[in-house]
Order: structure tokens, then sequence, then C-alpha cells
């Protein structure tokens, strides 16, 4: 039987450190390469046009996907070209991918260096008929996914937009072109972020065009590793490792449980120095609930986080306490419409949102001074300035998140703005060029639930946190 063509490319390979390509390429690699590049259907047309592969660190995936770009690239025939494009997480991402195919071209200057030049940020045949950019995801929006044979995405875990898709989404009558996914896990694991929708989809087989190879702690495509423990079921390269299993029981020791479990188990984790445990957090969620309507049971809080208008939305949290303890999140809302907006519309807006929850003062920041006090005040709503700084209000939202005595209604900017809130120095915040709006409304609430006496005639200046 005639081996497949890709195989055959390889095998006139060298690897950077000199040994036989092929021989650096396990059992389960060559099958995902022969089914992503030679598996057809009845028609004749390729079976798949898109790879979504998840492995451990240090389990080949940016090597695989460099190789399946420069076979693209040099060997796949295409009518339209064989322009290819990577796009790394980021800037080192990409780098490393550049470095790894420059070396693949060096380690072989028979097989690759006469009909590739490298340039800064690709690779380019001497022919004419096709190059591979490489690029940080963030430089790549302005590229065009309808020219390219191949487009690789290095790592997609921290996405939490279908943005970058979209913008490199190829040309539909095009039916050679293959798009490579290989990532570890995603940070934001709820429906809406790309990563977790295209793991849900691919296990659901409601994607018969997307060829679908993970390997986790938890869950594996290969069945033969349906019984195997959590780092062999992660790792299906660990074989190759110098150290073997060793390497992984060190990195144990090492990481924090949370950067182990995402890196080595490929398992969703969280950002580094990020405040929340995701777990707890997505458990706080009542999936479906957006908001609760007011009951005359209740006694209701509320706490704002207004802004200027131009960037931030000016957003509200309203909340109440239950006889159990637990503090419901009831609803969390902006100023209708997205930034730009007039300040003053939101004030109008949540005014009647509060009384219709017969919420008569609002906590908020010393924002603007005292124009919003005033505003309020002038809608018979008392404003009052929080006597803790945001960072206090986030301390003690954790624990009693831990705890399970917080509901969240199901708001995905809510949820991604928790998730994403990191310890900086001594102070808990949004990354730069990040926001947490909508996060601080919440803990604000939350906040003003745990405060609150029964009587609701405790004074702001001496509260106390006593569930």
């Amino acid at each position: 039987m005639t081996r497949p063509l890709i195989l055959r490319f390889f095998d006139r390979l060298k690897w950077i450190d000199g040994r036989p390509l092929l021989d650096t390429i396990e059992p389960y690699r060559r099958e995902l390469f022969v089914k992503a590049f030679h598996e057809t259907r009845a028609d004749g047309l390729p079976a798949y046009n898109l790879v979504l592969a998840g492995r451990g660190k240090k389990n080949w995936k940016s090597a695989d996907l460099v190789l399946g770009a420069l076979y693209s690239l040099l060997i796949k025939e295409s009518h339209h070209g064989n322009d290819g494009l990577i796009a790394g997480n980021d800037e080192d991402q990409a780098a490393q991918d550049l470095a790894l195919a420059k070396k693949l071209i060096l380690a072989n200057p028979t097989e690759l260096a006469p009909e590739l030049e490298c340039l800064t940020s690709e690779i380019r045949r001497r022919d004419g008929r096709g190059s591979l950019q490489i690029l940080a995801a963030r430089n790549v929006i302005g590229q065009h996914g309808k020219t390219a044979l191949f487009i690789g995405y290095d790592e997609v875990h921290g996405y939490r937009s279908w943005d970058l898709f979209e913008a490199l989404a190829p040309d539909p009558t095009r039916t050679d072109v293959l798009q490579w996914i290989t990532t570890y896990d995603t940070i934001f694991n709820r429906p809406g972020i790309p990563l977790f929708d295209l793991k849900k989809a691919a296990r659901a087989g409601e994607d018969d065009r997307m060829l679908f190879s993970w390997y986790s702690g938890t869950f594996s495509t290969d069945p033969a590793l349906a019984d195997a423990e959590p780092e062999v079921r992660a790792n299906p390269s660990m074989a190759s490792w110098p150290e073997g299993r060793a390497y992984l029981d060190q990195q144990k020791r090492r990481l924090p449980a949370h950067k182990y479990r995402r890196l080595h188990l490929n398992l969703p984790g969280v950002q580094s120095g990020a405040f929340l445990d995701p777990d707890n957090l997505n458990s706080a969620v009542i999936p479906n609930r957006r908001t609760v309507p007011p009951s005359p049971d209740h006694r209701y809080v509320g706490f704002v986080d207004m802004s200027g208008g131009s960037s931030d939305d000016a957003t509200l949290g309203i909340a109440h306490k239950r006889q159990d303890g637990v503090a419901v999140v009831d609803a969390v809302l902006a100023q209708l419409g997205p930034p730009p907006f007039n300040p003053r519309d939101a004030v109008k807006r949540f005014a009647g949102i509060l009384k219709e929850y017969r919420v008569s003062k609002v906590v908020g920041d010393n924002y603007a001074g005292t124009t919003f006090k005033h505003d309020f005040e002038a809608l018979g709503i008392r404003y009052e300035s929080c006597p803790v700084p945001k960072t206090e209000l986030y301390e003690q939202f954790e624990p009693k998140l831990n705890a399970g005595e917080i509901e969240l209604p199901d708001i995905p900017k809510l949820t991604d703005q928790l998730q994403g809130l990191v310890v900086r120095g001594s102070r808990v915040d949004h990354l730069p060029g990040e926001h947490d709006d909508w996060a601080k409304a919440a803990a604000g609430a939350v906040w003003c639930a745990a405060v609150k006496r029964a009587t609701a005639t405790a004074a702001m200046g001496h509260y106390s946190t006593a569930w």
C-alpha cells in the first residue's frame, strides 16, 4: 500500500536536531495528518476543513501546526495558490512558530532551503506561488483568510470572541482550505466562548467537517486512552520526553494547581493571577436567569458604578439577602446602548429601576464628585458614597462566592469580567485594556446586601459584614 503523500514528504526531512523527522512523529500524530490532508468524502472533496487539536504542554502541538503549514505551502496542490497564515496567540507565540519554521528550513538544506526564502514575518516560495505568514493574532485582523490555503491558530484558549475567526473566514467557494486550531483548553469555560462552543459541537458530532483530536485529563478522543490516568490521557507524547513522567511530577510540585491543570492536564483553567476560582464562579451563575423580578417579600439594595460615558459602561447592581444567608444578585444592568452615551440618561434609567425594586438609596463611589449624587437625589434616590475601596469589595465577595453564598445572573459580560479580575500588587483589578464595571456593580450589590440589617437602619459608616 502506498504511503500517504504527507508522510512521504515528512520522510524526506530532518527534525531540527538532525533526526529523521518521521521518526519523531508518533502514530497518533501521523494518523491526524493523514486524516486532515488525505481523507475524502464520497464526492472526492476533503472530508475535513477544520482541525481542532488540544493536548498538554510539550506534546508537539505547535510543531504539528507548522509542519502542516509547510506541507500546504510546498506540496498540496491548489489552483488558487498556496498562501498560508498562522495566527499566534501573541507576539511571543508567533515568534516561536516562525523561529521553528526557519529552523526546519535550515535543518533541511537540500529539501527545503532551495525552495523557500525566509523573511521577517513570512516564508516565501522562491517560485512566487505562495507564502506563509506567521503573525500575532492582534496583527492578523487586517489579513484575509479568503486568499489562504492553510489557516492556523496557535493557542486560542484566551479568546473571548469570534472576531479573529470571522476576520479570517476562508472563501466559502474554495473546497481545499484547511483551518487548524491547536490549543490548551479555554480559560473562559462557558457558552459563547469560541473554544467552549467548538468543543461542545465536536463532542456532540454536530460538525462532520471538523476533525476533533483532544487529549485532556478527563477526556480523550483516543479510545485507547479511555481508562488511562489523567496525566497519561492528556500527554500522548510523554514517551518522547527525556525525563518521561518525572517531568510531570516535577511540574506538579512547582506549579500552582490551576496552572498545572491547564498546562499539563489540558483542563479549563484561569488566567495568570486570576482572583476568583472559575469553578466556584460557574457554580454561582444560575443558568438562563438574566434578572429576578422584584418581590414584596424581599428588601433590596442597589450599587452603581457610574461612568463619564466615553468608554466604560455605567452599571447598576441590585441584590437581596435571603433568610438562609445567600446573597442573590437580582439584576446587573447598564445604560441603554453602548458607549459613548449621556451618563445622565443612565441615571434616569437606574432611578426608575431602583424604584421598581423599592430601593430609595443607592451606594456608589465618588466618581465625578457630587455630580451623580445630585442627579440621583433630584430623582428621589439618595446617593451614599461607598466607604470601602474596590479591592475590598472584591475581597469580601470572594469568600462568600467560595462558600456558595452568592447567586449570580447568567450574563456573559458579567461572568467574563469576574473571571478577568486579577491580583495586581496589593489591588484586585482588571487587566490593562479590560473593564470591570459589571463586576464591580455585582460585587458592590453583594457587599450592600451583606451589611444591610433586617431593619435597614444600619449606618453606612459603621457597617458589619456578619451574615
